[in-house]
Formats: structure tokens, C-alpha cells, sequence
């Protein structure tokens, strides 16, 4: 990954997981500076690829106040994903009974809900397995180090590449469901049609259930 959009200081952030993976590199989780990662964020969001996640035509301001507002939270986080010392990824967790996907499955206990946003590739650059290890690092903080027993994912129902992703990861194909317009001083969020996939624990990590 080029530095021109290289989010400041991630070195004095200390890493919530980290983990080495054959082939590939150390992924660290670390969580999201809002202001100092806008750049980086605002650069990815900001592409046609990324228009599923709902950010494009935001300027970088608007978008660390919406990082800056989620740091608020208790219940939803935001962390930037580091491959080696290169910034490859956006993960966002959250509480599943505090989200609006509750109104569309029944939650359980030891859910935990991912959104998850990868870079762009560099221009010409092929990177063959490349998703499917970070996301299994993904994985493995979130149902490991965070001992869930469950992770929902809500993709949109045209983001064809993402399902694929997540289905290849091992995570089982849910109903489509319509996640409700959120329309608060806080938060805007649109009606948005969304394929719901689950990846259980045992499934993952059969030898850490």
C-alpha cells in the first residue's frame, strides 16, 4: 500500500489484537483515531467500490465526526486494520440488540455484528488470498479474543463481492431482510436491503469452541 493516505501516529496506539499469518504478514487491530485517520478512511470510503457503504460524497471532516460520534458509543467501535505497517482495512463491531439489525433476526447470546470495509489494491497489484486472510484474523479477534460465540454480518443485497467473501470464509447464508430508515440527531441511516450471514464459532475455530 502506498503512505500518501497513512494514518498518523499508529505506532503510539497500542494494537487490541495481533496476529501473524503465514504468507501473508502481522495484522494488528488497532482502534480508530477519528481525526487522525480521516484522511485514510475519507480516501477509501470516498471510491465508487465503496459506495455500499453509504459514505460517498462526504467530505473528510464529515466523516471523522462520524467516527468521532461512534467513539461515544459503548456499544459500537471502530478499529483500522494494519497489514505489517500498511493501513488495509476498516472494522467496525457492534452490540447487535443496540443496532437496527435486531429488528431483522433474533439475536443470541455472544452475538457480536462486523462491518467491514477492505482497501483498495494497489494499481496492477494482485493479492491472491489476501481478503480471506484478514478476515480470518478479523475472525479470530472478534469470536476468540472477544469470546463471542456468533458473528452477523448485513451486507448489502447487491454487493455481490462481499457475500461471495463472507461465504468463502465459512459464514452461512441468512435471510435477506430489510434493515429500518434510523433518522435521529446523532445518526442518519438510510433503509437498506441486506443479505444477513452468520459465522459460529465451532465452525471457525473448531478446536476453540
Amino acid at each position: 500500500m502506498s503512505d500518501t493516505h497513512a494514518p498518523a501516529q499508529t505506532s503510539t496506539r497500542e494494537p487490541v489484537h495481533e496476529q501473524t499469518v503465514d504468507g501473508y504478514g502481522t495484522v494488528r487491530v488497532l482502534p480508530l483515531d477519528a481525526h487522525a485517520d480521516a484522511g485514510t478512511v475519507h480516501a477509501w470510503v470516498s471510491q465508487e467500490r465503496a459506495a455500499f457503504w453509504g459514505m460517498n460524497g462526504l467530505t473528510r471532516d464529515q466523516v471523522a465526526e462520524i467516527y468521532a460520534h461512534m467513539d461515544t458509543l459503548d456499544t459500537h467501535h471502530a478499529f483500522l486494520l494494519l497489514k505489517d505497517t500498511d493501513p488495509v482495512g476498516l472494522l467496525q463491531t457492534y452490540e447487535p440488540e443496540a443496532d437496527r439489525v435486531s429488528e431483522c433476526y433474533e439475536v443470541e447470546p455472544g452475538d457480536i455484528g462486523v462491518h467491514l470495509l477492505l482497501a483498495p489494491a494497489d494499481e496492477g497489484a494482485a493479492r491472491p488470498g489476501w481478503s480471506s486472510a484478514l478476515l480470518g484474523a478479523v475472525a479470530s479477534y472478534v469470536l476468540l479474543g472477544l469470546d463471542r460465540r456468533r458473528v452477523v454480518v448485513d451486507p448489502d443485497v447487491r454487493n455481490d463481492k462481499a457475500i461471495t467473501r463472507f461465504l468463502k470464509q465459512g459464514f452461512e447464508a441468512g435471510e435477506a431482510v430489510v434493515l429500518p430508515e434510523i433518522d435521529l440527531p446523532d445518526v442518519y441511516l438510510p433503509e437498506k436491503h441486506a443479505q444477513l450471514a452468520f459465522l459460529r464459532r465451532e465452525v471457525a475455530f473448531p478446536g476453540d469452541s
